[in-house]
């Protein structure tokens, strides 16, 4: 519309400075040149549009809408085409809800979806939703999926580790709905959730009882561990008493004996060495300096 207005401005200013020209009106040739001239570089600067970084323009010519999309940057574009220029960066959406869980409880739930719309499809979501896409697809059908899934959680799960499955869940049931309409689902968080007071105090106590029986089979198996070890240790000693026993004859007992006599008897302490006194005819040893 501006590029039509401009150039009908144009012509109007063309004209009136031919008139002036022709009459010999400076002043009026003068000003009608200036706004001929600017209404002109108007009418110009409509062939050309500036789409923003992180954003998708989609051109509508009297309501055809074009296939091809408008990246970031100067476009060349039809001057009586409308350009529908698209947020396409990271959005987040937040929702605060009274969701049912399996067992039928009503849980106060925080939630952030981020999305963003795909530069290849706006042309589409333009031509089947239209610009306000977000209320009208997004938001009820993030509503939907997550009490749908929070429906099929115990209350606990929400509460516990669980949670994150829960929320990857959301985000694929998401992506299946409004993906083939040209928005991305990214992530779907859960910021906060407020259970019943009653059923919080419940779910901590049975986690603590939980955890204390983890401990206790912690402690039970490490006891079980250190008496496995002990058996070994005592199997070790035992096997090695075996073959030591076996090992030691009556005749090396008496070798081992007169070699500690013959030490002794060679110590600067011994006094009395009586020869085959001794049981098993070993000497005998009376008598020493302390």
């Amino acid at each position: 519309m501006l590029f039509i207005l401009a150039s009908l401005a144009a012509i109007a200013a063309l004209f009136v400075h031919i008139n002036a020209k022709k009459k010999f009106n400076k002043a009026e040739a003068t000003f009608s040149l200036i706004g001929f001239l600017v209404a002109l570089f108007i009418a110009f600067a409509q062939l050309f549009t500036v789409i923003p970084a992180g954003h998708v323009g989609v051109i509508d010519f009297f309501g055809n809408v074009s296939d091809n999309t408008l990246y970031p940057g100067v476009n060349l574009v039809n001057p009586l085409a409308n350009v529908v220029k698209f947020d396409a960066r990271t959005q987040e959406l937040k929702e605060e809800m009274t969701v049912p869980s399996k067992e039928g409880l009503s849980v106060q739930l925080e939630i952030s979806l981020l999305y963003s719309l795909s530069f290849q499809n706006a042309n589409k979501i333009y031509k089947t939703v239209g610009e306000d896409y977000v209320d009208k697809i997004v938001v009820p059908q993030f509503r939907s999926v997550v009490r749908g899934v929070t429906s099929k959680y115990e209350a606990r799960a929400l509460y516990t580790a669980e949670r994150e499955k829960l929320a990857k869940q959301i985000e694929q049931e998401l992506t299946t709905l409004v993906g083939p309409r040209g928005v991305t689902i990214e992530a779907a968080a859960l910021r906060k959730i407020t259970l019943p007071p009653g059923l919080t105090a419940s779910i901590e106590e049975k986690l603590k009882a939980e955890q204390e029986s983890q401990r206790m089979q912690f402690i039970l198996e490490k006891e079980r561990l250190e008496a496995e070890r002990k058996k070994i240790e005592a199997q070790g000693i035992s096997d090695f008493q075996k073959i030591v026993s076996q090992g030691i004859s009556e005749q090396l007992l008496k070798w081992k004996g007169i070699e500690a006599t013959e030490k002794l008897a060679n110590s600067p302490n011994s006094k009395i060495v009586v020869i085959g006194s001794g049981k098993e005819g070993l000497p005998i040893i009376l008598g020493g300096d302390k």
